[in-house]
């Protein structure tokens, strides 16, 4: 694993864990808060609409009745029709007895206020005074004078008779209601100030009981990561009784259930490759002896009837492609148990290219483009393997001209080591593309037996085994189609003309990091 994988697979925990905490945490917090501010608001508006409606209800119930009963008591003693001295002295006795308010006493033309100096035509409106003129009882109007609240009552002078034809006398009274205003000012003042304290609380209640909620969640969180890491021993602690602690009981019984199921399947996994491993061994032995003895009849063979040579001959193919398949599930045993080792040291790629084509004898069969002097930390076993694997492959599945080419190339992780195989054969099926490196896998079931490697017919283990000795060095091996590839020229009538291997490897010399 690289330092870009490790970085990557550190870095998204983190975010899970942010969006973890920062979201739902978030969410919760600003529900507790938005929930109580609401609540907050709608108290105070309720309670400063109920204690404002009761200050004025009961202070123009006063008003009313005090007025009420002060003009009754003074007007059992005036006598109608007044002239206007009589009636300045009937509003002057009348707002005396209701503490000194301004008072207004009208008689058909003549009118007279107990305060001279005060405005009263603009207070007492036209509604109150059809009201009062029209009706038997008092009546009251809360009015706004000059932004200012006030309260104006007005009743008609009546006796005892009820004949108010009689009279003719209105007497109105004016309350200022700015006391009572600035009360309710103030309880709304002081209400508005408890709604921070309030908000302020609900958003420490809403950080606890997120804590409380979330920190079984984050637990369970990080216990998933780490299952999904590999590590199945992994449990959460169950505390309560609630749908966390049903969860964090159905998760452990999940890790346990998928621990049970690892133990059998690497146990099982083990015997198989154990098995493969004794079979594979047991197996050398004899097929030394028929070796052998195919070799020595294949070379007499010439000597033997038609029939019994072509049986010989067939006899040591067969022994020799079995010793091979031998050979690679061996090999790919040491894969599976992770028992290989690179034996690295730093080499010339284009010597061992033509090297391992020399030992097989493919040079005249083969044309090379190695680009010189490209030298890496590389194991010199493994890629004689990787070259005969995929250079058989194009000569038994391919046509010929097989082309290798070897290059460097630089991208943004570092230079890197690029060897192609290509030929000029049918190419690969379409779906054999994703399946080509699979084991014992057949592109083509009707042509010679398996994967190409470089004995005789192949063990459909040879790309398996090429890819995870390129992967050994840090690398891998890719398969197009020669009409995609860049050096593909020669395919321009649109046919697919042959198949192209392409191994990347790290280019890494003496001294640098081969981890």
């Amino acid at each position: 694993m690289n330092r870009a994988d490790k970085d990557r697979r550190g870095a998204a925990p983190r975010r899970r864990s942010w969006r973890l905490v920062g979201g739902l945490r978030t969410r919760l917090v600003v529900t507790f808060v938005v929930v109580a501010l609401i609540s907050a608001v709608t108290a105070t508006a309720l309670a400063y609409r109920d204690a404002r409606t009761a200050v004025l209800q009961r202070t123009q119930n006063a008003a009313v009745n005090d007025f009420r009963e002060r003009v009754g008591a003074v007007a059992a003693d005036f006598d109608v029709p007044p002239d206007q001295r009589s009636l300045s002295r009937f509003a002057a006795k009348v707002s005396e007895g209701i503490g000194g308010k301004i008072v207004v006493a009208r008689y058909q033309d003549l009118s007279a206020v107990s305060d001279s100096l005060a405005d009263t035509t603009s207070r007492i409106t036209v509604e109150l005074r059809t009201a009062v003129m029209t009706g038997d009882d008092a009546e009251f109007q809360r009015v706004r004078w000059r932004g200012e609240p006030y309260l104006v009552v007005g009743m008609p002078v009546t006796y005892a008779d009820g004949d108010r034809s009689t009279s003719g006398l209105e007497v109105y009274a004016i309350t200022d209601l700015r006391a009572e205003r600035d009360d309710t000012a103030a309880l709304l003042d002081s209400v508005r100030a408890g709604i921070v304290p309030v908000v302020l609380l609900a958003a420490v209640l809403a950080l606890l009981a997120a804590g409380s909620v979330l920190r079984p969640v984050r637990k369970l969180g990080r216990a998933t990561r780490e299952l999904a890491a590999g590590d199945l021993g992994t449990r959460v602690a169950v505390t309560g009784h609630d749908e966390l602690a049903d969860l964090a009981r159905t998760f452990n019984e999940t890790a346990d259930a998928l621990q049970a199921s690892d133990t059998d399947l690497r146990e099982q996994e083990a015997k198989a490759r154990r098995f493969v491993a004794d079979v594979s061994h047991e197996l050398r032995t004899p097929l030394a002896a028929m070796t052998m003895v195919a070799t020595v009849l294949e070379e007499d063979a010439d000597q033997l009837p038609p029939d019994a040579a072509r049986a010989a001959r067939t006899v040591g193919a067969e022994t020799a492609r079995l010793s091979r398949l031998v050979e690679d599930l061996m090999e790919i045993s040491r894969f599976d148990a992770k028992a290989v080792r690179l034996n690295a040291a730093e080499t010339d790629l284009a010597d061992t290219v033509r090297a391992s084509l020399a030992l097989r004898g493919w040079t005249d069969r083969v044309r090379t483009e190695l680009d010189e002097g490209v030298r890496a930390v590389v194991d010199r076993r493994r890629i004689d393997v990787i070259v005969a694997n995929l250079v058989g492959n194009a000569l038994r599945h391919g046509a010929p001209p097989v082309t290798v080419t070897l290059t460097t190339a630089l991208a943004a992780d570092g230079e890197w080591v690029v060897l192609s195989v290509a030929d000029h054969g049918p190419g690969l099926p379409p779906e054999a593309g994703e399946r080509v490196f699979d084991r014992f896998y057949k592109a083509d079931t009707a042509r010679t037996r398996g994967a190409a490697d470089d004995s005789g017919q192949g063990s459909g283990l040879g790309t398996a085994i090429a890819l995870e000795n390129a992967r050994l060095h840090g690398g891998t091996i890719e398969v197009a189609d020669a009409a995609d590839a860049a050096d593909a020229a020669d395919a321009a009538d649109g046919t697919r003309r042959g198949a192209v291997f392409t191994l990347r490897l790290p280019l890494r010399r003496t001294g640098e990091d081969t981890e």
